[in-house]
């Protein structure tokens, strides 16, 4: 089984007032949210299957966004086992203005194929095909593991 496409996903948002807070920042919630979708989108192109969520790891929050930015969140999926994928996302505002990006958050989402009972299913694999990928690989494969032993005490 081949993946379908390996193309990261890219959404842009504009940040409105009702997604700021008192310091007219963009909330960290809504940022995850769309961090989220991102990457979920990104796992569905990939392997043409449904999935859902199941860890956030090693999330950064580098700089803020503000009001009037726009967001631009970038997922690809950058490892896989048999019935999950893991995407790194990446958010960046972007200034109207100058049209200047800033990276503002990056972190990992994994995510499980699922049928329509809500079983995992398998999913195609990733090839890692240069340097980058495999650091991008080997960085999620530490995550699971990491995340398989915190469940195991």
């Amino acid at each position: 089984m081949e993946p379908y496409s390996k193309e990261p996903v890219m959404l842009i948002e504009h940040i409105f007032p009702g997604d700021t807070n008192d310091h007219d920042t963009l909330f960290g919630g809504r940022l995850l949210s769309i961090m989220d979708k991102a990457g979920g989108i990104a796992c569905s192109k990939f392997a043409h299957r449904e999935f859902v969520t199941i860890s956030i790891d090693t999330l950064k929050f580098i700089a803020p966004a503000r009001q009037g930015d726009l967001l631009e969140v970038t997922g690809k999926v950058v490892f896989t086992s048999t019935h999950t994928a893991c995407t790194k996302v990446t958010a960046m505002a972007v200034d109207k203005a100058t049209w200047k990006k800033k990276k503002i958050c990056e972190g990992y989402f994994f995510f499980v194929a699922i049928d329509s009972m809500m079983r995992p299913i398998p999913i195609p694999q990733l090839t890692v095909e240069n340097e980058e990928e495999q650091k991008d690989w080997d960085q999620a494969k530490r995550i699971k593991a990491q995340m398989r032993s915190n469940t195991e005490e």
